[in-house]
């Protein structure tokens, strides 16, 4: 996950769908998000495990519980994406998820504060 500023993510969190939060001893160690507009499009978001944590299948815990409230909640013709870095494809794919390109690609932009 790219580093968020704590007013971005104090502005962002409220407005999240459906979140999920791992805990171990009060620390929590694994997130996952779904965003968007509560009708056509979802996007799930955050997919984070803590390194010490990772490769124990709590990604897949994340995301059963994800996919879980996406099929109980969003509507038959809903259009859910996601970003998948790296490897993690691989998870996602096992939820449905396929890759579009050529056909369509994943374009994005980090809006900077004006140099100076």
């Amino acid at each position: 996950m790219s580093p968020k500023t704590a007013e971005a993510a104090r502005k962002g969190l409220p407005n999240t769908l459906y979140g999920v939060s791992l805990r171990h001893d009060g620390e929590v160690i694994g997130m996952g998000r779904i965003i968007g507009d509560g009708g056509c499009f979802y996007t799930v978001v955050d997919i984070a495990v803590a390194p010490p944590w990772q490769g124990q299948g709590l990604g897949k815990r994340i995301m059963n519980a994800l996919d879980a409230w996406l099929r109980t909640h969003a509507e038959p013709s809903a259009y859910v994406t996601l970003v998948a870095d790296g490897e993690a494809r691989h998870l996602y794919s096992k939820y449905g998820f396929v890759e579009t390109a050529p056909a369509s690609v994943n374009m994005e932009y980090i809006v900077m504060p004006p140099a100076g």
